[in-house]
């Protein structure tokens, strides 16, 4: 049986957007990298100049293709999501942005192929591993879902380094977040609920963050009495960031405010990506608790070493496009991620790495 995709091409070609494409392209799809300026020609893929505001370029190449994928800031996902949605090109994006992601859900209603955003680390990889969880249960009572992406060296106060947009890190830290609570679906404050986590003898902390749940709770509701997701950092990162945001008012400019903060902890290749996921429930009328915790470190694929949170985010969003290829997946509307069978994903070329 044929693939369904052949041809991707993958927007957006910083360090995550251009190891999508490499790693794509080491799984044997024929990928064109797309990005506004073209700052290395080195790539094993094809390369190309374009300019994703101007809709009818946009459209014109992603009509030589079968799928797209975004790694672009979560601004510019709509756009091309509708592109895609209009061409019956497969979409797939990386983002945490709820509004954004409600918005292709409406698009998948019409769309003659894949819509599946948050196919990343947390959206994405985490909301996977959290359904296996609940599947072994008869009754749930809780599901925890924590992740964090951090320096393993870290300095300073606020222990923390910007491998991540900053952009989407600061979205993540003012923007409401969706949990069940007591059976309850609602909305609370970002920057609470704070929880001391030990993970490799190692003390952490995690507080509430915007998006990393995607849609379980639209899966979950009437399922679950109590469903969240945090990230995890090191002990006083939460006081410290609450500080900045609250009493020195950089809420009100969030984009100062996210280069305020890339300028003092600018990124660094020595990372750790931090997995906690646990589920409490009925097994058989006994009251038991799952977990699933792992810490990951950087990787060399394709002769050239990557940080953490760039290959675990890559290989989770190429896993989606091989299932989705390999007929695993629906070839058509809006995917869950958390329908996703873990399994299954972690069977595939790119999914094993989690392995």
């Amino acid at each position: 049986m044929p693939k369904k995709i052949h041809s991707i091409l993958v927007l957006g070609l910083g360090k995550v957007g251009s190891l999508i494409a490499t790693m794509l392209h080491e799984t044997g799809f024929a990928v064109t990298g797309g990005d506004i300026k073209i700052h290395d020609d080195s790539h094993p893929f094809d390369v190309m100049s374009l300019d994703v505001c101007n809709s009818a370029e946009l459209a014109l190449v992603m009509s030589g293709v079968d799928a797209v994928v975004s790694c672009l800031p979560y601004r510019f996902n709509l756009g091309v999501a509708g592109v895609a949605s209009q061409l019956g090109t497969h979409y797939f994006d990386l983002t945490e942005d709820v509004a954004t992601t409600r918005a292709i859900i409406n698009m998948s209603k019409t769309a003659s192929g894949v819509m599946a955003p948050q196919c990343g680390l947390a959206p994405g990889f985490i909301a996977i591993l959290g359904a296996s969880l609940a599947s072994r249960f008869d009754k749930i009572r809780s599901i925890k879902l924590r992740v964090g992406a951090l320096p393993s060296n870290p300095t300073g106060l606020l222990s923390y380094a910007f491998n991540w947009s900053p952009e989407g890190v600061v979205n993540e830290y003012l923007n409401d977040c969706e949990v069940i609570e007591n059976g309850k679906h609602k909305w609370v404050s970002p920057l609470e609920w704070l929880e001391k986590i030990v993970i490799d003898g190692i003390q952490l902390e995690a507080f509430t963050t915007s998006g990393g749940l995607g849609t379980m709770c639209e899966t979950y509701r009437g399922q679950v009495e109590n469903l969240d997701y945090k990230s995890i950092r090191y002990p006083g990162h939460a006081k410290l960031i609450n500080f900045f945001f609250d009493e020195l008012l950089m809420r009100e400019d969030r984009k100062r405010a996210g280069e305020i903060l890339v300028h003092a902890k600018p990124p660094v290749n020595d990372d750790v990506v931090y997995i906690h996921a646990s589920v409490e429930g009925w097994q058989e009328e006994k009251l038991t608790r799952e977990e699933f915790v792992r810490s990951y470190r950087p990787l060399e694929i394709a002769g050239r070493r990557w940080r953490a949170i760039s290959w675990t985010t890559a290989a989770s969003v190429c896993a989606v496009v091989e299932l989705v290829s390999n007929r695993t997946l629906s070839n058509r509307g809006f995917i869950k991620q958390e329908e996703i069978d873990l399994d299954k994903f972690l069977r595939t070329q790119n999914g094993r790495l989690y392995g």
